[in-house]
């Protein structure tokens, strides 16, 4: 059992070393000449590629694994639920009612805004 944490830590690094870990001499030669080392440490070798490519790599495995945690955690048949009252099939002025004598006798206190555009 791997805790989500541990799991998109170890994701992170799957093609791309660290940042501190991945600026010494041996991760500037492999970059260099295109050959990946990763992992948490930054000493497995994981196959050919450059930086940039090894950056995509990484994304794509946390987008993977992403994905997959949210498939796990909703399940595969949507809810279903009674249809909820549509708000556009009346007016406010019915469901608010009068408005109180208070406010129609201070118009000033309305007064037009200017819009900012």
């Amino acid at each position: 059992m791997q805790s989500t944490s541990a799991l998109m830590e170890e994701r992170f690094y799957s093609w791309t070393a660290p940042y501190a870990s991945g600026v010494d001499l041996l991760h500037q030669v492999t970059d260099l000449l295109g050959i990946a080392v990763a992992g948490p440490q930054g000493n497995r070798f994981m196959g050919f590629g450059f930086p940039d490519q090894t950056i995509i790599w990484d994304g794509t495995a946390i987008e993977n694994t992403y994905t997959m945690l949210l498939e796990d955690q909703s399940d595969p048949i949507p809810w279903r639920t009674v249809d909820i009252p549509n708000g556009f099939s009346g007016s406010l002025a019915e469901d608010i009612g009068s408005p109180s004598p208070d406010l129609i006798q201070d118009e000033d206190a309305f007064q037009p805004v200017r819009a900012l555009w």
